[in-house]
């Protein structure tokens, strides 16, 4: 029977990985064909932990178990996950996402920030200076951190040479073209180039639901 089984998870696993072969294939060629089409990743409410911050609520010397890897090179959802408790109350599976960090960053939703009775502003990642307080609960323990929770400003990864072939620069800001039924024009979507970087916008789930946007589906970068 145990055989039987290994059988069949080696079986799902081919085809999930001739799947996901063909679909960034795919993207590869749209791309190619014309490159101001971006696809699209919506982000749900996630975790960055520092060093300190695992061992406090993992335990000392704990590592981060590998769940799957993300588009951006390097990244990846790990097993890992924790409570996030603020003033009026609490969300509980919030994904951790490697590596590590020099600072634990929060993001979430204006929906959760609701919910847990904060109110994180919004911030591209990294510019956590007077942002949200929260605590973080771990199967170990728990930090209570002053600042670190945001609501992520929408941004698109991509390439230096990328960039410089639409006459975009890294940190400015553009508008993208949205098609289908719940379509539109998305403005003040940040230009993230840099080195080892995977073609992707990123928006968080409120974004993608009010355009009717899914993970792969594509964007078109308005030029000026």
């Amino acid at each position: 029977m145990q055989n039987t089984h290994d059988m069949i998870d080696r079986v799902v696993a081919e085809i999930l990985a001739k799947a996901m072969g063909q679909a960034a294939s795919q993207t590869a060629v749209i791309a190619e064909q014309d490159p101001s089409l971006v696809p699209i990743g919506v982000s749900n409410r996630h975790i960055h932990l520092s060093r300190p911050d695992l061992d406090a609520l993992f335990g000392p010397g704990s590592d981060l178990t590998r769940k799957k890897a993300m588009k951006q090179p390097g990244q990846y959802a790990a097993e890992e996950t924790v409570i996030l408790r603020g003033p009026k109350g609490e969300i509980g599976k919030v994904r951790v996402l490697g590596p590590l960090r020099k600072e634990t960053q929060i993001e979430v939703s204006i929906a959760d920030g609701f919910t847990l009775g904060i109110k994180a502003p919004l911030r591209m990642s990294g510019q956590l200076e007077a942002s949200a307080g929260i605590e973080v609960v771990g199967p170990n323990g728990s930090v209570k951190k002053e600042d670190g929770v945001i609501v992520a400003q929408r941004h698109i990864h991509m390439l230096p040479e990328t960039a410089r072939s639409l006459g975009i620069k890294n940190g400015e800001e553009v508008s993208v073209e949205i098609g289908g039924p719940r379509g539109g024009i998305m403005h003040h979507v940040a230009i993230r180039a840099a080195e080892a970087s995977g073609l992707e916008m990123h928006i968080d789930i409120e974004e993608a639901n009010a355009f009717g946007l899914k993970n792969d589906d594509h964007v078109r970068i308005l030029k000026a």
